[in-house]
């Protein structure tokens, strides 16, 4: 697949430093072809359009690629998150520790658990979170601990291993932002003891929505199979009685968090470009860094040797005692560039702050998140776009 150069459907004009108007760049965006197009209508004329064949070939794809024996696909990140944590053994009054530096859903499928996140501060470099910072919050409720690979750059899995080894905790790692990366020679996903995937537009693959479990332990792989379909189990073996062969049993408390034969097909069509995508995507991360180098108001993301980051975000921080983050945001925006900013720290959304999270658990989390602001960065953009934003980014950053 060669990179193609992006264009929007907006209709929306924005005139460029050139003057020549030109439509607006999101900051992230999926990429089809016809044969994802083919591949998905050929599944709308089969038989099957869910628990089909294509959710196994898919799951096989995805097992083979994180070099892991199961995977289990969900209709969400956020239910391979729930999943994830049940399979784990999380329940009441247990802890999560993660990132506040994440989206909301890495927290909040403890709460539907009815356990209780915990926060722990990052590293001041890569915005993963600080395994010394891991380690002073564990308590005798702690169950889990969730780091975050942000950004596609993979946390520090061997040092939270070993803290989980001497704990007695599963590690379930949000590899949301990080398929396709890999750790001191490992691919994520054959690292931790469950990993979770996104598969929304933006991410390095795309299932519409969608997301999965990885991993080598069958009796979490089992657990999570019944899990996504209301908690039945259809094993004979595993029932307490037999009626005869359309006989199963509910044994969790399980949810419909199914993904289809139609999304499944567009995985495997995609699972087929991932490395392409993640070459491009290297490309333009490798020019935003030759062009924003020496730029003495940001700071550059990092990549920590032995790491293979897989760039779903660039993530720039402002300098100063006052960023101009807010005004820099606007104004690109006003210029046709789609900059986004990840994550407000998760204990400063409202929900959280009526359970009684306080601002300032986590500075150095409150500090990055004063001073980020993420580039557009998608397999579809051309070097010549890339150019448009660092150009805009530049005029703007001259000014103060």
């Amino acid at each position: 697949m060669n990179c193609v150069c992006w264009r929007a459907n907006k209709t929306t004009q924005y005139a460029g430093l050139s003057g020549v108007e030109m439509e607006f760049l999101p900051y992230g965006k999926q990429y089809l072809d016809e044969d994802d197009i083919q591949t998905v209508v050929e599944v709308l004329r089969s038989d099957r359009l869910t628990t089909g064949p294509k959710v196994e070939e898919f799951e096989r794809s995805l097992a083979r690629r994180s070099g892991t024996g199961y995977a289990v696909a969900f209709n969400s990140g956020t239910a391979a998150l729930h999943a994830a944590y049940f399979a784990a053994g999380v329940g009441p009054g247990d802890e999560v520790i993660t990132s506040p530096v994440t989206f909301a859903a890495t927290a909040n499928a403890a709460l539907f658990l009815g356990a209780r996140p915990v926060f722990a501060d990052i590293r001041r470099d890569t915005a993963n979170i600080d395994p010394a910072e891991l380690e002073r919050h564990i308590t005798p409720r702690t169950k889990v601990l969730a780091p975050v690979d942000f950004a596609g750059h993979p946390a520090d899995l061997d040092i939270i291993m070993d803290i989980a080894g001497r704990y007695g905790l599963v590690v379930v790692e949000d590899a949301a932002h990080a398929l396709g990366a890999a750790y001191r020679g490992r691919p994520v996903g054959s690292l931790a003891h469950l990993t979770i995937f996104s598969f929304h537009p933006v991410k390095h693959i795309t299932t519409g929505e969608g997301g999965a479990v990885v991993t080598d332990n069958k009796d979490y792989y089992e657990k999570m199979l019944a899990f996504r379909s209301h908690g039945m189990v259809r094993e004979r073996k595993k029932l307490s009685r037999w009626h005869g062969p359309w006989y199963h049993e509910m044994h969790y408390l399980g949810y419909n968090y199914r993904l289809t034969d139609i999304q499944c097909a567009l995985g495997v069509s995609q699972m087929k470009k991932l490395d392409q995508f993640l070459k491009n995507r290297q490309a333009l991360v490798d020019y935003y860094n030759r062009q924003l180098n020496g730029l003495k108001m940001i700071v550059l993301p990092v990549t920590l040797a032995d790491c293979s980051p897989a760039w779903h975000l660039y993530v720039i921080r402002l300098k100063g005692q006052r960023p101009h983050r807010r005004e820099l945001y606007e104004e690109l925006h006003r210029a046709g560039i789609g900059v986004q900013v990840h994550y407000l720290p998760v204990y400063w959304h409202p929900y959280y702050q009526k359970l009684g999270y306080p601002e300032g658990l986590c500075p150095v989390a409150e500090d990055y998140y004063q001073r980020a602001l993420s580039l557009p960065l998608f397999p579809a953009m051309s070097e010549d776009i890339a150019r448009r934003v660092v150009l805009e980014l530049t005029r703007i950053l001259d000014k103060y």
